[in-house]
């Protein structure tokens, strides 16, 4: 997961998402300028402090096949 400018970002299967507030958005495969990683437990404190679903970083959509 990354964090760029108070957004949160995860890759999965090579593909970027952004947590928009209907869910992932499919973004591409550059990560963004300025995007700083996190591990897990940093992104589940993120969304904690922002009021976000813990449950969202596990519904990451995986690529179709």
């Amino acid at each position: 997961m990354a964090f760029p400018e108070g957004r949160l970002l995860a890759l999965r299967d090579g593909q970027l998402h952004l947590l928009a507030a209907d869910g992932w958005t499919k973004l591409g495969r550059g990560r963004p300028s300025g995007a700083h990683w996190l591990a897990r437990t940093e992104a589940e404190d993120w969304c904690e402090r922002e009021g976000w679903d813990l449950h969202l970083l596990d519904a990451v959509p995986a690529a179709s096949t």
